[in-house]
């Protein structure tokens, strides 16, 4: 994706004197996106964690995404951590390559328009509605769910939103494309966690829709500590919910 230089310029910011730096131009700034910045090392260490396991990392998620991946039944077994260390954990390079490409590319854009803690909410929420959706969506399954994809689809479900709440069609188009894109992708080839994605789409949205309703003067004059507040709250409840949801699948009794 390649960002236009127009930027999601916040309405709090019209009244600042200070030169803003915005869209392609934030690029690059080592104090721009710091949460972004952090997301991405978190992940990188996981991958390396897998790859220090003695098998995983590059043919295979290793000790470690077996022993932190997303599996219900195991959640639903008293390893509820698994919701959120699973999305720090890749199977694969490319895996990995993806994600933080988009991760960089959204946060970058995203982190230094809508503040840091917004950032950070967002994206803890956006994380935990796509465990929510692979406990939904895929309950059954024994197979290990990892990877941040839930957290960067619902990075780009805000991004689209917001671009679009602002009255910036051009990013938004983009942004909409490239959403388009990734879910026929993720329903047309196989293995890929389609719970996970589309979890993660609408917690994304839906924290979206909270900032926007601060744009709207909705939230009152301390609007940043309640949008916060209120993506915490959706977090809490995508994590509290998966971990609720969680079966361990009922196997079929055997003939005797």
């Amino acid at each position: 994706m390649t960002p236009t230089p127009v930027g999601m310029r916040c309405p709090e910011c019209s009244a600042d004197r200070t030169k803003v730096t915005t869209g392609t131009q934030s690029f690059g700034r080592s104090n721009a996106a710091p949460a972004t910045y952090t997301f991405i090392a978190l992940n990188v260490i996981g991958f390396l964690a897998q790859i220090g396991s003695g098998l995983g990392g590059f043919n295979d998620i290793g000790t470690v995404g077996i022993d932190f991946g997303l599996v219900p039944a195991l959640v639903a077994d008293g390893e509820p951590y698994r919701v959120v260390t699973a999305a720090f954990l890749h199977a694969g390079p490319l895996h990995l390559a993806f994600n933080m490409f988009a991760l960089y590319i959204l946060g970058t854009l995203m982190e230094p328009v809508i503040g840091t803690a917004r950032f950070v909410a967002l994206y803890i929420a956006s994380l935990l509605a796509g465990s929510l959706g692979v406990v939904i969506l895929e309950p059954d399954s024994l197979g290990v769910t990892v990877g941040a994809s839930g957290a960067v689809f619902g990075l780009f479900a805000a991004a689209f939103l917001i671009a679009r709440g602002r009255g910036m069609q051009e990013i938004s188009s983009q942004i909409g494309f490239l959403i388009v894109i990734n879910l026929v992708l993720t329903f047309g080839i196989p293995g890929i966690s389609i719970g996970g994605h589309i979890g993660g789409l609408i917690g994304g949205g839906i924290c979206a829709l909270v900032i926007l309703a601060g744009d709207r003067g909705s939230l009152g004059a301390r609007r940043v500590p309640t949008e916060v507040a209120a993506m915490a709250a959706i977090a809490v409840v995508c994590g509290v919910a998966a971990v609720a949801l969680a079966e361990v699948p009922q196997l079929p009794l055997l003939a005797p």
